[in-house]
């Protein structure tokens, strides 16, 4: 069955930065677009950035665009978040998800706070 376990949140002060994880299995995750996407507390679940296979092409909310970047490792099975400038709006829940599917994992919690 398919399997994405996020990691690499925590505690970080504004300006501060976090590479998130999410490892993948139970499927073809190289022949898949993947997705990370966030929930704050009390708000819906919002995109933040898309890879395509083979990782040629991403994109990003405008939120996010020029602070945060998506990468994969195919051999590997992971998909990553580097997340740089950190600001208290990124406080959320993340999630990693095939394209198009609802986030079925735990998440990995970032908070953003002096």
């Amino acid at each position: 069955q398919v399997q994405l376990v996020e990691s690499g949140g925590g505690l970080v002060q504004p300006g501060g930065s976090l590479r998130l994880s999410c490892a993948a299995s139970g499927f073809t995750f190289s022949t898949y677009a993947m997705t990370w996407v966030r929930q704050a507390p009390g708000k819906g679940l919002e995109w933040v950035s898309t890879i395509l296979s083979g990782g040629s092409r991403t994109s990003y909310a405008d939120s996010v665009k020029g602070r945060f970047t998506i990468a994969r490792d195919d051999a590997k099975n992971m998909l990553y978040l580097r997340m740089n400038s950190l600001k208290p709006e990124d406080t959320a829940v993340y999630y990693c998800a095939k394209l198009g599917t609802t986030p079925r994992g735990q998440g990995t919690q970032v908070t953003v706070s002096s």
